[in-house]
């Protein structure tokens, strides 16, 4: 079962309508996270758009010369794995979101007159 999902050109700032100056994948290639797959270049800065998740290119949506910005869909990538790979992504920054509202729970158990950055240290060493 195909896992299709579009790359978007990721936040670059303020630099709206970039030039692409070359495309380093075609349709095929095996990529990595993080292996570049695009380089754009401003007027002040080049930039290299890297892919976000494994996967081999299905289709080019730029070439050399188009301008892009922000969201802009620069290639469809099949992802690797299957759908459940991209889950324990979201599982490991859950448990950190829980950690939070668990210290959050503990900092307002915290009488007014501890809750001051000598709670907070406390609280650190306890952690050690």
């Amino acid at each position: 079962m195909a896992n299709l999902k579009d790359v978007l050109v990721p936040d670059i700032g303020d630099f709206k309508d970039i030039p692409v100056i070359e495309v380093l994948v075609k349709p095929g290639d095996k990529v990595s996270a993080e292996e570049s797959l695009i380089t754009l270049e401003s007027d002040k800065a080049t930039m290299e758009v890297p892919a976000p998740f494994d996967g081999v290119v299905k289709e080019m949506k730029i070439k050399v010369g188009d301008s892009v910005s922000e969201g802009t869909a620069i290639l469809t990538i099949e992802a690797l794995g299957d759908e459940p790979s991209a889950a324990p992504e979201k599982k490991a920054a859950e448990p950190a979101a829980e950690k939070n509202p668990t210290e959050a729970g503990r900092r307002k158990n915290i009488p007014n007159s501890t809750a001051s950055t000598k709670g907070s240290i406390s609280a650190s060493a306890e952690c050690k």
